[in-house]
């Protein structure tokens, strides 16, 4: 063992213990450590097994090491901010410098992720060639700007935009990575719809210069109406975003009535059909492609935790197990923060016959058994209940209890909220519903009060409970009609359902993050200075053309578009937000800056347009409203289930019902209780004391929603691939839908 130096993934023999040396034990826990957090967090790092690669693997991987990569690729990013054309202009040799530092931190980075995986693997991953190409591209493009500065010559920064590299292919981007790499896949697929899109676009083109070519018909500006084949195209292609529509059509429509069904066809067949079209192969070959890469995440997660096991195993009869102790060790080295009745429940769950050991199937749940969420509840008592227990406990006092714990409590200020809606809507300056503001104030006052009187304080002022602490300290009724109609059971159930995609929507706020950001430093370099706002009242000749006499008379001017430039990132930024949103904002735009440059600049806004707004915000739509059906309906996983059946054996769990009010008591005690309650499973309606309830529909990883996705078309343990069809996997070479 001393000085091997496989690489993960190959087959892991164990010494017997009499031939154990001494510290062999903790290298092997701490290898299959390794290992199983992998799995937990679906890293797919193939890393050397010698014990100093397994030492700086786990370090890698620290939470300080992957804040301190996020920090420098931030600083990086926000660089733009301060340099020429700056919104907060800082000297060239600052900049520089920073840039420098993030770019030794890139470095150091990577060798150290090169000290833990094998040479011939690191040279072989295209991550790590970007990485080392953008950062020698990078050190070429400050050494050629910083002579021109030198000598006074404005130089071009063309390798800012490549700063993206650094967010996408560094291992904790692989969320994002992953994205860009099933578009990439997906581009193919959709080639062929969008060639035809274009085909039907120039037919239409060519029918528009035949019918209208020859008619001497005038735009508004008095411009020549469809008589340049490619401005014509221009023209379509914008209408297919309804941008232009309808002052496309106005000058063919005045001329004649029966020139609108040219306009109308082409709408219906470019803007609707192919439209959908498109949304409908982009979203059907993305999921494709993203289905076999989560298949293949699934598979290499079962690998890793037989290879964790095989690490530890010991054979006990007939069968290989993990011994109770290992077991232990293994979890508190990979959570290292678990609570000890944490530990213990998941103990119970893994060795369900209390044998002292952990057999194959149930080790191989581990990963799984981490990512469930398991929270803590701490039920105490009332303080009124301990200051004076008899008038607390009294049939009145109990009465009123149960009347605020009842469902049609909550249904009664429903109906209240909504009456209070009412009236906010009806005229202030009457004196009746000035009154009946303070009665609905005073009906929420008492609303609080009665539910500080039957709930224990410090489980109404959990740290979850944001809107009590909101209505306590506010008593706004508008914030109360927000906050309270969340908990009609079908909005809480959306609310709950929308924070628990979150982590998914933000994977996708990274990837256009990345495509704004690349897009907004190529507009910077072409169009930077072409556009001026300056202030109408200043008296200047050049504020009413923006700046460029070019653009004198035209729409983009007279519309006050002045602001929509590339002067800052910050502006850029803006102006490709409405781009993206699209409006009229796409024709004005593309016209103005082609008047101000060139009408190539037009292709700068068609392929941002084809890139965010038909590829890429097609593809988020599609995708979350998928991530939405299925977090919506998710039932428990098999894993899930198994904690909950466990919790209620053993006499500690506490269902929704048994928390008061649906969810108010959610106060989470760190200390070790232990396993204080009843053994025998009587649970008490009175509940105190510690127990355990599973956060449902909590994921710790975007990984475990998007398994869960395609969960049912996974084979199930023991049907595996082979470790090389699953790190060759490609749709064409493995379906593993049939690979069973």
């Amino acid at each position: 063992m001393p000085g091997d130096s496989r690489a993960a993934g190959t087959p892991h023999s164990r010494p017997s213990s009499s031939e154990e040396p001494p510290g062999l034990e903790d290298r092997e826990l701490l290898l299959a450590a390794a290992y199983v957090s992998d799995a937990q967090y679906n890293r797919n790092v193939p890393f050397e097994t010698s014990p100093q690669a397994i030492r700086l693997y786990h370090f890698y991987n620290h939470w300080t090491m992957r804040a301190a990569t996020y920090f420098f690729i931030w600083v990086d990013l926000a660089l733009a901010l301060f340099e020429e054309p700056a919104v907060f202009p800082l000297p060239f040799l600052v900049t520089s410098i920073a840039e420098v530092l993030c770019l030794t931190a890139f470095f150091g980075r990577l060798v150290h992720f090169a000290k833990v995986t094998p040479q011939k693997v690191f040279w072989k991953d295209t991550k790590n060639i970007c990485v080392m190409v953008t950062i020698v591209l990078t050190l070429i493009d400050l050494v050629i700007y910083a002579s021109l500065e030198a000598v006074n010559i404005r130089g071009v920064r063309w390798s800012r935009a490549l700063r993206p590299v650094f967010l996408i292919n560094f291992p904790e981007s692989r969320q994002i990575r992953r994205a860009f790499r099933s578009i990439r896949n997906t581009l193919p697929d959709i080639l062929y719809v969008f060639l035809l899109f274009l085909f039907s676009m120039m037919i239409f083109s060519l029918m528009a210069l035949k019918l209208f070519g020859d008619r001497d018909l005038r735009t508004v500006e008095g411009s020549p109406y469809f008589t340049n084949i490619l401005d014509i195209a221009f023209e379509l292609y914008v209408l297919v975003t309804t941008a232009n529509s309808p002052d496309v059509m106005m000058p063919a429509y005045e001329l004649n009535w029966w020139y609108s069904l040219y306009f109308i066809a082409y709408i219906i067949i470019n803007t609707y059909i192919f439209m959908s079209v498109f949304l409908a192969v982009v979203y059907n070959n993305y999921r494709k492609h993203l289905k076999n890469e989560i298949h293949t995440l699934a598979y290499l997660k079962r690998h890793k935790m037989t290879e964790a096991f095989n690490i530890l195993k010991v054979k006990v009869g007939t069968e290989f197990v993990v011994k109770e102790a290992r077991w232990r060790r293994l979890v508190k080295v990979v959570a290292p923060g678990i609570s000890s009745s944490h530990l213990e429940l998941l103990l119970r769950i893994s060795d369900e016959g209390q044998t002292g050991h952990v057999d194959k199937m149930n080790f191989l749940r581990l990963a799984d058994l981490l990512n469930i969420r398991v929270v803590a509840i701490n039920i105490k008592k009332h303080p009124l209940e301990t200051w004076m227990p008899r008038v607390y406990q009294s049939s009145t006092s109990l009465l009123v209890q149960k009347m605020v714990q009842h469902r049609i409590f909550v249904w009664v200020y429903d109906v209240i909220i909504l009456i209070n809606a009412i009236f906010i809507a009806l005229d202030e300056k009457d004196s009746l519903i000035s009154y009946a503001e303070w009665l609905f104030l005073s009906l929420y006052i008492i609303e609080i009060l009665l539910k500080l009187y039957t709930y224990e304080p410090s489980a109404y002022f959990g740290r979850k409970q944001f809107w009590n602490w909101m209505l306590s300290v506010l008593f706004l009724p508008a914030l109360f009609l927000v906050s309270e109609t969340s908990f009609y059971p079908r909005f809480r159930v959306i609310v709950t359902t929308l924070i628990n995609i979150g982590p998914t929507m933000l994977t996708f706020g990274g990837l256009v993050l990345v495509v704004y950001y690349a897009f907004a430093i190529i507009g910077m370099e072409a169009f930077h200075g072409k556009v001026h706002f300056l202030d109408p009242s200043s008296g200047s000749p050049d504020a009413a053309v923006c700046g460029n006499p070019a653009l004198k008379d035209s729409a983009f001017a007279r519309g006050r578009y002045c602001k929509n430039n590339f002067n800052d990132l910050a502006s850029s930024l803006v102006l490709l937000t409405e781009l993206t949103v699209v409006n009229q904002c796409f024709a004005l735009l593309a016209d103005g800056f082609a008047l101000a440059t060139h009408q190539a600049a037009k292709l700068y806004f068609i392929g941002f347009h084809v890139v965010v707004v038909i590829l890429i915000v097609n593809i988020f739509i599609a995708f979350i409203l998928e991530a939405f059906f299925v977090a919506y309906s998710l039932e428990k996983s098999e894993v899930e289930t198994a904690i909950e059946k466990k919790i209620q054996e053993l006499g500690v769990g506490v269902q929704e019902e048994d928390m008061k009010d649906g969810g108010l008591i959610d106060h989470v005690d760190t200390k070790d209780s232990g396993f204080s309650a009843d053994e025998g499973g009587n649970k008490k309606r009175d509940l105190r004391g510690l127990y355990f309830r599973i956060a449902s529909k909590k994921y710790k990883t975007v990984d475990t929603l998007l398994q869960q996705m395609f969960e049912s078309e996974i084979a199930p343990e023991g049907k595996d691939p082979s470790l090389e069809e699953i790190l060759n996997f490609s749709p064409k070479k493995l379906n593993f839908g049939n690979s069973a």
